[in-house]
């Protein structure tokens, strides 16, 4: 699930730290319409729009005093600034993220923990992994003592994980959080799109173990059943559908599923017509 783990209203909407709730001249950002509308910007595959508006909503909370609305658009930047391939304004946005959560009070929080994910993410995508996996860890610690151990955002941080431990050449412990990932997800609701991912993730991880020749049934099997997700009526076919579809693809065709790969990219494009 290489995607990002967008803060929840659960996150954002922590109780603030004493020192932050006697403060009557801070002008707040109203956190959940901002996360809305970018969501708005991503279902369209609107990147331009996307940075037009996490710019605009970090100056609104810097000029409104809300450091906790700084917060959550720089976590939502690291996400941007890693789709986007930006890797030192990804990294910016993950220092100022972090820089933030003492003076918030946010230590040992759910908030904290899904910046440290993020954070995370950011060092995997630039092929640093031996820098990310610290974060996870580090995020594993603070979700596994907050989240019920079938939250959503716990397979998440599992999934992302053991993609690190795959690059590290940690093949079995890679599959293991890999497991322990769609075993979460397979419970969620619209959860077989990032089952789906995982399964061809392992696909992935069982190459680089056995070689494509030694890992042709695990291959076979994963590929099966993430098309079996991905196919399953009840999913809404919306904009991260189609994401999640055009992630996909190119998997399958590597594996010589064209036929699979050929349906999902169909899927996103009419998807991305009407939106």
């Amino acid at each position: 699930m290489d995607k990002d783990l967008f803060l929840k209203p659960e996150d954002y909407e922590e109780p603030a730290c004493l020192l932050c709730m006697d403060d009557s001249a801070v002008s707040r950002i109203d956190a959940k319409r901002f996360i809305e509308k970018l969501d708005g910007y991503y279902s369209r595959n609107d990147y331009d729009g996307a940075e037009r508006h996490l710019r605009y909503w970090l100056a609104e909370a810097a000029a409104g005093g809300d450091k906790r609305g700084e917060f959550t658009v720089y976590n939502e930047m690291m996400g941007y600034f890693r789709k986007t391939g930006k890797r030192e304004e990804a990294l910016s946005s993950a220092k100022n993220a972090l820089d933030l959560i003492a003076p918030l009070g946010l230590q040992g929080s759910v908030s904290a923990g899904t910046a440290y994910v993020n954070v995370a993410t950011v060092y995997k995508t630039f092929n640093e992994s031996d820098k990310a996996l610290p974060w996870f860890e580090k995020a594993m610690t603070v979700y596994e003592a907050s989240l019920s151990e079938d939250d959503a955002r716990l397979g998440g941080l599992y999934n992302n994980m053991a993609l690190s431990l795959s690059d590290l050449c940690r093949y079995d412990e890679a599959i293991s959080y890999f497991e322990r990932a769609i075993g979460i997800m397979i419970k969620a609701e619209n959860g077989e799109l990032e089952a789906a991912i995982s399964y061809l993730n392992m696909a992935n991880t069982r190459e680089s173990q056995l070689g494509l020749e030694g890992a042709e049934e695990y291959i076979s099997e994963y590929c099966e059943r993430a098309y079996e997700l991905l196919e399953t009526p009840s999913l809404p076919r919306n904009g991260y559908y189609a994401f999640v579809c055009e992630k996909c693809a190119p998997t399958l065709r590597y594996y010589g599923y064209f036929l699979y790969a050929s349906k999902l990219e169909e899927y996103a494009r009419i998807i991305y017509e009407r939106s």
